[in-house]
């Protein structure tokens, strides 16, 4: 994203926070960045798309020249091709800890926004699968490219409600938050889960026999009628 399309969707996402939508104009809006009417319609069609700070014919292309070109080298790959694409995507906005919670408190302002949003992410997601499953040379169906997208958008979710908890007390003591580093360490966790158990200590572990009642004595007493 250019630097004065970040700079656009930095600001409309403070105003509208504090204002709402409705509470300032395209025209203040511009003044604030320092751009004109015009310029601001280069880079987006409505103050709603400068909060949402979405070129989805850009991002998209991008997305898909970037991942593509990675090449097929196996599932395990795809994450970590998400997390080489995203951290780059981050560093290209621009966008810290703040701009995060300015456009968490935009969203839950405006609801039309939140749903716009919501309809994004399913969008993107749709065509996350798609492009795993063009990659590996599956069928769009394929469950594993499913799964890939799935535990990536787990990650993302995960991560920004740290982002709105912990995050946000970093920001008001002046720290940050590490948003890539935290998906990052989400997708550990589920390899981490999901990983085949070491085969001695499947050996080493409890037998399949049914577990004893250490209250209770197996063995009948004799001196019972």
């Amino acid at each position: 994203m250019a630097a004065t399309a970040a700079r656009l969707t930095t600001v409309s996402r403070r105003l509208t926070a504090t204002q709402g939508l409705t509470g300032f104009t395209i025209e203040e809006l511009c003044e604030e960045v320092g751009v004109s009417r015009r310029t601001f319609f280069n880079y987006f069609p409505s103050k709603e798309d400068a909060v949402l700070g979405v070129d989805e014919t850009e991002e998209t292309e991008r997305f898909a020249t970037e991942f593509l070109a990675l090449g097929s080298r196996g599932w395990r790959a795809v994450l970590d091709d998400f997390m080489l694409i995203a951290a780059g995507h981050a560093e290209r906005s621009g966008f810290g800890l703040a701009e995060h919670v300015d456009f968490h408190a935009a969203l839950e302002r405006e609801p039309k926004l939140l749903v716009r949003f919501m309809g994004l992410n399913r969008e993107r997601e749709q065509l996350l699968v798609e492009l795993i499953a063009v990659r590996e040379g599956v069928p769009a169906d394929d469950p594993r490219a499913r799964a890939c997208a799935d535990l990536f958008g787990m990650a993302i979710k995960t991560t920004m409600a740290r982002v709105f908890g912990s995050g946000v007390a970093d920001l008001a003591q002046g720290g940050e938050f590490d948003i890539v580093g935290s998906i990052r360490d989400c997708l550990a966790t589920y390899r981490t889960i999901l990983e085949p158990d070491d085969p001695a200590t499947v050996e080493a572990g409890p037998t399949d026999a049914a577990p004893q009642n250490p209250h209770t004595n197996p063995t009948p007493r004799k001196d019972l009628p």
